[in-house]
């Protein structure tokens, strides 16, 4: 039973997992970059094709989910997490190796469906390992990657680039992927509460010889359905997700707006501080430490708060949980992006002191995790057994337009400058800030008024 594995096991999971999902998000923007390089290695003068490197990643993301999902729930994450980062580090090495901007393109799609692994089954892992009022510190610690490593890696990318070359940006993520790798393959066994039993049914059957047992997860008329049936019915489970959970869509369409932002920030932030302030590439690099200590201080709060204002939520209401107490702490956060995008935009506009607009980008870290973090958390709380298909239908739609975004950066800055362009990324964060408080007043009499079948 997973809940019951000591502590000692546990953290040294969650670390693991938190050090692969750092490497997989760190991959996805340390190319970032050195897209100029690349071009003049493989003589590629289409400007369209050039950041694809970097956006095919982010669509692998959106791919891998869908069926990485479905197969944590129907045979075990444990195995699936594996030789999904098996597979993840495998497609660094032909990255590495790349003969032409074409084969790169496709190696970096596939290491993109390998490094959705960890994105995907981490929460769920963490919400078999322990018990809802003590997730919270959990889901921290693992959400550092998904939000330090994009920030991280155009910084180190750079200096890879501009010295020992970008191929060695791939040897830099392959090296302790495959080293972490190895670890969860020791130490992190099956955690999926339902597969554990399906296993231990099957097991007592067939020593006592009895066809009669079932699992207690199991539906009666499931032993009439074959397994490529299951299989079918699992893959589309989080699209179906996505589509029919209201709650989960709005939430998704909210945190992937402000996903996509951010990566639409790092491909900007660098032209603004070399044409307005003079700075090199290296040097404009920097610029993401701000949003990154933004990150720390809002996990730090998000971990002190979450689990307590659950606790003691649900004491207030006699003591009937609700996933939906998540979110007060959304409701706060939810104001933070908007204010980052005007402070940024109209200060790196009015040409202030470098450390204005600087500091203005430490909202928008902060912001991102009362936002990201809670969505998360929420629909673990609210769909348990489903977990892992609804992290997916979260991750997919949030690295779509992760991935087709930031695309639009360049053609709203060139035509709305810094300062109206990061206004309307203000006005749409503002009117999305009513999302948080219409979830947490309505979202328990939604879920139990459109009950979603599966």
């Amino acid at each position: 039973m997973p809940l019951n594995f000591s502590q000692a096991r546990k953290w040294v999971i969650v670390w693991s997992l938190a050090a692969i999902t750092f490497m997989s998000p760190f991959s996805s923007s340390v190319l970032a970059p050195a897209i100029g390089y690349i071009n003049k290695d493989f003589h590629n003068t289409n400007p369209t094709v050039g950041p694809f490197p970097v956006s095919i990643y982010l669509l692998g993301y959106a791919t891998g989910p869908l069926f990485l999902a479905p197969l944590s729930e129907i045979f075990g994450r444990a195995g699936v997490l594996t030789s999904s980062n098996v597979f993840f580090c495998l497609w660094h090495i032909g990255c590495a190796l790349s003969p032409s901007l074409g084969f790169l393109i496709a190696f970096r799609f596939a290491a993109g469906v390998g490094g959705s692994g960890c994105m995907t089954l981490g929460g769920a892992i963490i919400g078999d390992l322990f018990p809802i009022e003590k997730r919270g510190v959990a889901l921290s610690i693992w959400a550092l990657g998904p939000l330090i490593g994009p920030t991280v890696g155009p910084l180190i990318g750079a200096f890879i680039a501009g010295s020992i070359g970008w191929r060695w940006a791939f040897w830099v993520v392959l090296m302790p992927s495959a080293l972490i790798t190895i670890i969860l393959a020791i130490f992190l066994p099956e955690t999926n509460h339902q597969v554990l039993i399906q296993r231990k049914t099957k097991s007592l059957a067939k020593e006592l010889k009895r066809t009669d047992l079932r699992s207690c997860y199991e539906a009666q008329q499931s032993r009439k359905v074959s397994q490529l049936t299951i299989l079918r019915i699992g893959m589309l489970r989080p699209l179906k997700m996505l589509l029919f959970a209201p709650m989960i869509f709005i939430q998704s369409l909210y945190v992937s707006f402000i996903y996509g932002s951010v990566y639409l920030m790092y491909n900007s932030i660098p032209p603004t501080f070399e044409t307005i302030y003079g700075w090199g590439t290296g040097m404009s690099g920097l610029v993401f430490i701000s949003i990154g200590v933004g990150y720390m201080a809002g996990l730090w709060v998000f971990s002190m708060l979450s689990d307590r204002t659950v606790v003691r939520l649900t004491k207030a209401h006699g003591g009937a949980f609700r996933p939906e107490f998540r979110l007060t702490i959304m409701i706060w956060y939810s104001f933070l992006c908007p204010l980052a995008f005007f402070w940024y935009g109209w200060a790196a506009h009015m040409r202030t002191h470098w450390i204005v607009p600087i500091v203005g980008l430490f909202p928008l870290g902060f912001g991102v995790i009362g936002v990201f973090m809670p969505t998360q958390a929420y629909i673990i709380d609210a769909y348990p057994s489903y977990a892992a298909s609804g992290i997916a239908a979260f991750t997919v739609l949030r690295s779509i337009i992760a991935a087709f975004l930031p695309l639009c950066g360049p053609v709203l800055f060139k035509t709305l400058g810094t300062a109206w362009g990061n206004s309307v990324l203000g006005f749409i964060g503002v009117a999305m800030i009513p999302v948080p408080i219409f979830i947490y007043k309505f979202g328990a009499r939604l879920r139990e008024r459109y009950p979603l079948r599966l």
